[in-house]
């Protein structure tokens, strides 16, 4: 096997990098410059020279810096490659496949995706960042492996373009779970991955052989919320118990949020960072991401979940003066404790958003009362006027 030291990792670089190319970077920067104000203002094709500058201010500098032999920093295709100072760690190359040295091999490390390689494999990678992707079209593959045959590939690899069959000659296929498509050795590991489309679709948490791209993808789109359950699959609420569950205490906690928008104790108290790493908790009840889905299947999520629902009851109902004396009364029955709209045996009509007792709002009517009294309100307020008698 190649461990990568047939590499003249102790000679200086070949070639010098000449006064002339300084110049015709600092060119480039200004004629860059140039086109950005004369481009309309949040068009693409601005924010593309926008990007294009900062890649010829990076290479400047690069070039500015002649105490390295290697550069701390090379962007290359969206990736951010930041030179690696460990030495004993051992790393496999992602473009080459073969172990990186630390001890006599400089590497470097992508920050937004953590793409490793060997300093002579820059040049050779030509796949972009995946973390550009995950920000500007952050979604997944809803269909279970979406496979097209090798055919449609023209029996090469999707990423490489590397020549490969199923029978190995000259190069294994291997299908990756999540795409469909198939991809060579180099490029597929049989790394293992929780694929999205069996979450929603089966409950099937199974991990599954996916690429090294659809792998760092997958990895980067763990905790982002772009899964619509009621919309890809509602039946699933029907099956797991766990997830009526949660969608229940995340319900009650959008309801507990205004008043802790308005409460200073609450503020001061920074109650809501409680949900810090779950943030869309405290914005909907209806987008989930895969981690979200990975810790209700492992029983996480709902106990903590109702340990924060506690505390913020807690802080509502018996803390604080200010947060009680918002509480309701019954509409329809004008009795019994304060009600608040979290509270298990309440009901809390979604136009004006009044409290009643559970038992109270089935026993009278399915309509809201007090919906019903301001609709007759309105009515009379805009009714023609009778004919005048005197007349």
């Amino acid at each position: 096997m190649d461990l990568g030291l047939s590499e003249d990792h102790f000679s200086r670089p070949v070639g010098l990098f000449l006064a002339s190319d300084i110049q015709q970077l600092q060119q480039a920067i200004e004629e860059c410059k140039r086109v950005i104000l004369e481009l309309p203002e949040q068009s693409e094709k601005q924010k593309d020279a926008v990007v294009r500058l900062i890649h010829l201010r990076l290479k400047l500098q690069e070039l500015k810096d002649p105490n390295e032999d290697e550069p701390n920093l090379r962007v290359l295709l969206d990736h951010r490659f930041y030179k690696e100072k460990s030495k004993s760690v051992k790393q496999t190359c992602d473009k080459c496949n073969t172990l990186i040295w630390g001890l006599i091999q400089t590497w470097y490390t992508c920050t937004g995706c953590c793409y490793r390689c060997h300093s002579k494999c820059l040049g050779l990678i030509s796949k972009p960042c995946v973390s550009s992707r995950v920000s500007h079209q952050a979604e997944y593959e809803l269909n279970i492996c979406p496979e097209t045959g090798l055919d449609s590939q023209d029996y090469r690899c999707a990423e490489c373009r590397a020549p490969i069959s199923l029978r190995g000659v000259p190069s294994e296929a291997r299908q990756c779970d999540y795409t469909g498509q198939y991809y060579c050795g180099h490029c597929h590991w049989n790394d293992l991955a929780v694929i999205p489309a069996r979450v929603v679709h089966n409950w099937d948490f199974e991990p599954r052989k996916v690429s090294r791209c659809s792998m760092r993808y997958l990895a980067l789109m763990v905790s982002r919320p772009v899964l619509r359950l009621r919309e890809i699959n509602p039946l699933l609420f029907n099956y797991v118990e766990e997830l009526v569950e949660i969608r229940k205490l995340r319900q009650d906690i959008l309801r507990m949020k205004p008043y802790f928008i308005t409460c200073k104790e609450a503020m001061e108290a920074r109650l809501l960072l409680q949900l810090q790493d779950r943030q869309h908790f405290v914005e909907n009840d209806e987008m989930y991401s895969v981690q979200d889905l990975l810790d209700v299947r492992l029983g996480r999520l709902g106990c903590s979940l109702t340990e924060i629902h506690t505390l913020f009851a807690k802080h509502i109902k018996l803390d604080c003066e200010r947060c009680q004396a918002k509480g309701f009364v019954c509409e329809l029955c004008r009795e019994g404790d304060v009600l608040f709209p979290f509270d298990s045996h309440t009901s809390v009509c979604t136009d004006c958003s009044a409290v009643f007792h559970r038992d109270c709002y089935y026993d009278n009517s399915t309509t809201c009362p007090k919906c019903a009294r301001l609709s007759l309100r309105k009515q009379s307020l805009f009714q023609e006027p009778g004919p005048d008698v005197d007349a």
